[in-house]
């Protein structure tokens, strides 16, 4: 319904200008570059821009070495961009506040981080793998807080699914959209046990990963099977690199809450709602309405900065 309220004009097409402002100078540095290479002006097989540089492996030099459909591989690099940035930046706003609510596993992971990397040395790959409890850490985060809290697939046939707790099956028709919640099932005690409104990484390393390990499709954050998201272990390395390079520097992390808005009507009970003290929104993906407000303590020195 979407064409009907932008009968008359596009509402984006202002910013979307700014983006492709951005782009096309790039990409058309690039096209020309492979057209130069296809004519003999340049030995090699791949694409060249800004000048110098060969894109062997990019993003921008597989696709430019692809096609050459401007529109194509613009309209790719934007979905990557966006894909990648509003998606980990909301798992990193949730992993500093569950490090601001729980000093506890702050303290054992920056140990991990120290004893793993040092107090400078940026961290490599085998460093990451080898941080088994930083991995909890960003699991547990991602299953409270998925940054992308509800989803929806179209069945393309026919299809009976299994009954939930026993019950009679469940009839599909093809065509039929499924809209489903991520953020609830990740949340369900019959999937994570009794204590699963609780922020605890270790259920990600004790026996409680059995869990997980019979039923792996009760953790979405990333999706799965053929669908699953492209940019699993890239976005891991990346909030791994970021934690890795934030608890070398800071030792404390605060809540600010003399700053931080916090939910008027936070719910009774020991229910994770009541936990909160940030109130927590979603557009396509979850986020903190007004921002996280946070005061850190500067390693090495007692006083908050």
């Amino acid at each position: 319904m979407w064409r009907l309220a932008e009968f008359w004009n596009d509402r984006i097409q202002k910013d979307m200008e700014v983006c492709h402002g951005l782009i096309n100078p790039i990409l058309k540095d690039a096209l020309d570059m492979k057209r130069s290479i296809k004519e003999g002006e340049l030995p090699t097989k791949h694409a060249y821009t800004e000048g110098e540089g060969l894109l062997e492996d990019t993003l921008l030099g597989h696709l430019v070495n692809c096609t050459e459909d401007a529109a194509v591989i613009r309209d790719e690099i934007m979905n990557i961009l966006i894909a990648g940035r509003d998606t980990t930046a909301s798992t990193l706003t949730f992993l500093v506040y569950m490090l601001s609510q729980h000093p506890d596993v702050l303290k054992r992971l920056r140990a991990e981080v120290l004893s793993t990397v040092g107090s400078s040395r940026g961290p490599t790959y085998d460093d990451v793998r080898e941080m088994k409890y930083m991995r909890a850490v960003i699991n547990e985060t991602l299953r409270l807080y998925p940054s992308i809290p509800f989803n929806i697939r179209t069945s393309t046939e026919a299809v009976v699914w299994p009954g939930v707790n026993g019950g009679p099956p469940i009839y599909i028709p093809p065509n039929t959209r499924i809209p489903f919640s991520i953020i609830l099932m990740h949340r369900r005690k019959d999937l994570w046990g009794p204590d699963a409104d609780i922020f605890d990484p270790n259920r990600f390393i004790d026996e409680r990963l059995k869990y997980l390990t019979s039923n792996p499709f009760i953790f979405l954050p990333f999706s799965a099977g053929p669908r699953i998201c492209l940019g699993q272990q890239f976005a891991y390395n990346e909030m791994s690199f970021f934690l890795v390079r934030l608890l070398q520097t800071f030792s404390s992390i605060t809540l600010a809450e003399d700053l931080q808005t916090r939910p008027s009507d936070r719910a009774e009970g020991t229910g994770r709602n009541a936990q909160e003290k940030v109130i927590i929104q979603h557009h396509v993906s979850l986020y903190v309405d007004g921002g996280l407000w946070v005061r850190m303590g500067e390693a090495g020195n007692s006083n908050d900065v």
